[in-house]
């Protein structure tokens, strides 16, 4: 392992018990600065309301850390967005955000759009498929940045049980995320979820990064960050465990070729050959292939859009 890196990780990688609720809120009051809580969500019916209930309790109820929560629905053709309003977050819809410019499915979408919705100085985002979720995600990853000014960009890490094994989780990252940051990006290899969906960041930093618009966008944002503001400036939290829906294998296989897209684009800024990816499934007459294309496309940064500016200067 890098020199750097170890450093690194005995200076930026953390436990949520590090920082305790009463400092965390001591260093929001002093700094003046604002939370937003973002759930990306699209048929979590069963999940998101759970999460949403739990924030709003521990993070503003009881304390005044969290400033506002926004589910951003994609589309979802379940109670997502009925559920999670009963449970108290604002529910804006994918479609109803920047409406020139049409929506495209995937993650990085949504959450790109999510900057245009939300105010706070501090963008937490939080899948929403989680179960047993724990406030501790939201406030240990937003700790780091409101008492330290160095940091702008928060991970979230923690264990990945898959089928009762424990660590056995983030298939995706351990097959494909770590080996491109290990080969190409040494400097990030200390990252023990470079793909986690919970993180957080200042808006400073987001409305300058561009938002692949689909699975890779934890990689290009984490790539993007660090040439942007630099390793010390990001950081991991310990925040226990995650426990979520888990998706088949070819689906795995889909977010790793948009995964790869995106490491590529940022290795070269060329382009890929064939931007497909066939997979195969057993059929009445045997193998019969299905290719999907990979996600190209990517947003650029919000401070180039017209709309979001004009929402600063008001």
């Amino acid at each position: 392992m890098l020199n750097e890196v170890e450093r690194w990780l005995a200076t930026r990688s953390w436990s949520a018990s590090d920082r305790p609720l009463h400092r965390i809120m001591a260093a929001k009051r002093s700094t003046g600065r604002t939370v937003s809580v973002v759930l990306p969500a699209l048929n979590e019916e069963e999940t998101v309301g759970d999460i949403v209930a739990v924030i709003r309790h521990d993070l503003m109820q009881q304390v005044p850390l969290v400033d506002e929560i926004v589910v951003v629905d994609s589309g979802s053709t379940d109670r997502t967005s009925e559920v999670a309003e009963a449970a108290g977050a604002r529910v804006v819809h994918r479609d109803d955000i920047l409406p020139r410019i049409p929506a495209v499915p995937g993650k990085g979408e949504v959450l790109w759009r999510s900057l245009l919705v939300t105010s706070g100085d501090i963008v937490c985002f939080i899948d929403a498929d989680l179960k047993e979720f724990s406030s501790d995600f939201v406030s240990g990853i937003v700790g780091p940045l409101l008492t330290d000014p160095e940091v702008d960009l928060v991970k979230g890490m923690y264990d990945r049980p898959l089928g009762g094994a424990a660590g056995q989780g983030g298939r995706v990252t351990e097959l494909m995320a770590r080996p491109l940051l290990n080969m190409h990006w040494p400097q990030l290899a200390g990252f023990v979820q470079p793909l986690g969906g919970e993180y957080a960041a200042r808006r400073s930093l987001l409305e300058q990064l561009p938002f692949p618009v689909g699975y890779g966008v934890e990689l290009g944002m984490l790539v993007d960050a660090l040439h942007l503001v630099g390793l010390d400036a990001l950081a991991q939290v310990d925040v226990g465990v995650r426990k979520h829906r888990h998706q088949d294998g070819q689906a795995l296989g889909r977010m790793s070729a948009a995964i790869y897209r995106t490491a590529q684009l940022r290795l070269a800024r060329g382009h890929m050959i064939r931007p497909a990816l066939t997979q195969f499934e057993r059929g009445r007459d045997g193998f019969e292939p299905r290719t999907y294309s990979v996600d190209t496309e990517e947003r650029p940064p919000m401070v180039e859009i017209a709309e979001y500016a004009e929402r600063k200067v008001a």
